[in-house]
């Protein structure tokens, strides 16, 4: 995995993905990814702080790289080349040039405008920074802007929202390299939420609740002791004391989704650490993660992952030991 940095680098999203990608281990405890950082020239690199970073690397080692992460650079919301003129330098053109075909390519924030000065996200999803956007879809019309998720996945090109969204990025790459189990360990080992769904809001009004106004983490955390059985909105609310339109309208302020979406994605987390953790049949996990049904299981994972239980039972069981460059 490569880290290609620019003048300007923002060195939170470059440690992001050092970190994440960093912690990442077999069952053996081996590393499962090795990262390098490069720049346009090796040498001294400008971040937008008061200090700078020396990179050991030049573009060459694009041409090694299996990843290609292209953080925020701090020039982006100012005068950046790629960001102004909508187009690549040479430098970057070049570096670009190097990276090989099939290799999976992803960016942090305004890192997308180098994606999409290139070509990359040509009719294809992509978000970057919520105060980036309308410039970016009036520099990048043919690529197909979403402003309120929190990352996309287009397969072999995938772009985060912002700082924050980089860290569910990272955990998303990670957890279709090598599973749940592995990145819920990530997640543990850097004290982060270990699940965020791209189609999230990236962007929530009200993200914390008013003063002496209660919030729904009560009803979320109960809800996640009860996963196995039914559960209804007005239920939910009723451990808020609140009315069902109420705790929906909160909940979806504090979270950015509805409680029924919430309550989806926990039970196809908890479904993906049971098939990976455990022996139990299809039928056991499907009423362990409250889909009642084997049936209701498969199609929400298909709909969710495009895989059957099976198929992810046998890739993610047991992750190997093998190094992902």
């Amino acid at each position: 995995m490569v880290v290609l940095v620019r003048d300007g680098m923002l060195p939170i999203e470059v440690g992001i993905v050092h970190r994440i990608f960093g912690e990442a281990r077999s069952a053996a405890g081996e590393r499962l990814y090795e990262l390098v950082t490069c720049a346009l020239e090796p040498g001294e690199v400008r971040t937008d702080t008061d200090f700078t970073v020396h990179v050991a690397h030049g573009p060459e080692a694009l041409a090694t790289a299996d990843t290609v992460v292209v953080p925020a650079s701090g020039t982006d919301y100012d005068v950046g080349e790629e960001r102004c003129a909508g187009r690549l330098g040479r430098a970057m053109d070049e570096a670009l040039g190097r990276i090989r075909p099939g290799t999976r390519i992803a960016s942090i924030c305004t890192g997308a405008f180098v994606l999409a000065a290139a070509g990359l996200l040509d009719g294809r999803r992509a978000t970057t920074h919520w105060r980036s956007v309308d410039q970016f879809r009036e520099l990048f019309p043919a690529v197909e802007v979403d402003a309120d998720v929190l990352y996309t996945d287009e397969g072999d090109v995938l772009t985060a929202a912002g700082v924050a969204s980089g860290i569910d990025l990272c955990l998303h790459m990670v957890r279709c390299d090598h599973g749940a189990a592995v990145a819920n360990d990530v997640a543990r080992r850097t004290v982060v939420p270990p699940h965020r769904e791209g189609g999230q809001a990236q962007y929530i009004r009200r993200p914390i609740p008013e003063p002496q106004v209660s919030s729904t983490g009560t009803a979320r955390a109960w809800a996640l002791e009860h996963l196995d059985r039914p559960l209804s909105l007005r239920e939910l609310a009723a451990r808020e004391s609140m009315s069902v339109r109420t705790f929906t309208r909160r909940f979806r302020e504090e979270v950015g989704i509805s409680p029924l979406q919430w309550l989806t994605q926990q039970r196809i987390e908890r479904a993906r650490q049971l098939l990976e953790e455990t022996e139990l049949t299809v039928d056991r996990i499907a009423a362990e993660a409250g889909f009642g049904t084997a049936a209701s299981l498969r199609q929400h994972l298909q709909s969710a992952l495009g895989v059957s239980p099976r198929a992810y039972r046998s890739t993610f069981r047991g992750p190997g030991n093998g190094m992902v460059a």
